[in-house]
């Protein structure tokens, strides 16, 4: 990821209308499932905010992990500990060392084809039946001037994404895309208003007015609600899974 992005997240990812919905979206799935005092793994967790909220929600113990010293200098800012540097391709832990693996918009930063790797890392340090949690950016068609500023190199579907879980040893529980509500605003604004106005690659996370924030967060909030009743979505912005490893 591109190293300026840390900054914006850190400054954002607390009230910003995304970060919560997409948490309140993970909390729906996870809660019937997480148990209490798990070892977890966040295979790349940028800033670590993720981590400390999954500790204070769970009860986990946490260990972060990330490629870029940048996210691990605000993790021990949140006071976070057993912070591990290195690459989610090649994970410095021993073989069936966790309970269940996090990866948030991680996979997209490599490019097609290389994400195997990775995921197959996730499946060898998890034990049988670990959970692999896991959100990805969905549909080449959303690309934006966000995606070429952040240096995501690509996006998955549904089916795409299943299967690369699959083929890395895992089996999956729940798949579906989120952020859906406000697909047909993304669209408009990602394929005619940015190639109408030229704009440059720039992140996305932009402060906006409180009204605006949330106006935005409503829809994702109603995601929550209908993934935690057992829905599911067609299409949207990203996807979300759960899965395990093979017993």
């Amino acid at each position: 990821m591109n190293p300026a992005e840390f900054a914006n997240i850190a400054s954002a990812e607390r009230d910003f209308w995304w970060y919560r919905g997409m948490r309140e979206i993970m909390f729906r799935l996870l809660d019937p499932v997480a148990v209490r005092g798990a070892r977890v793994l966040e295979a790349g967790c940028g800033t670590g905010h993720f981590s400390k909220v999954l500790a204070e929600r769970y009860q986990w113990e946490m260990f972060p992990f990330d490629l870029g010293s940048e996210g691990l200098g605000y993790a021990r800012g949140y006071g976070l500990s057993r912070l591990v540097r290195g690459d989610v391709a090649a994970l410095p832990f021993a073989s069936s060392s966790f309970d269940a693996l996090v990866s948030m918009d991680v996979i997209v930063h490599f490019e097609r084809g290389q994400e195997l790797a990775a995921l197959a890392e996730s499946a060898r340090v998890l034990k049988p039946g670990g959970l692999l949690a896991l959100r990805v950016s969905a549909l080449d068609m959303l690309r934006s001037r966000h995606s070429l500023f952040a240096q995501e190199r690509q996006r998955f579907t549904c089916s795409r994404l299943r299967a690369v879980c699959e083929a890395a040893g895992f089996s999956v529980e729940r798949i579906t895309y989120v952020n859906s509500l406000l697909l047909p605003v993304a669209f408009f604004k990602f394929r005619v208003w940015e190639p109408l106005s030229d704009a440059p690659a720039a992140s996305g996370v932009e402060p906006v007015p409180r009204w605006l924030d949330r106006l935005l967060y409503a829809p994702l909030r109603a995601e929550a609600a209908w993934i935690e009743r057992g829905g599911s979505f067609p299409l949207g912005q990203s996807l979300v899974l759960l899965a395990r490893k093979a017993v």
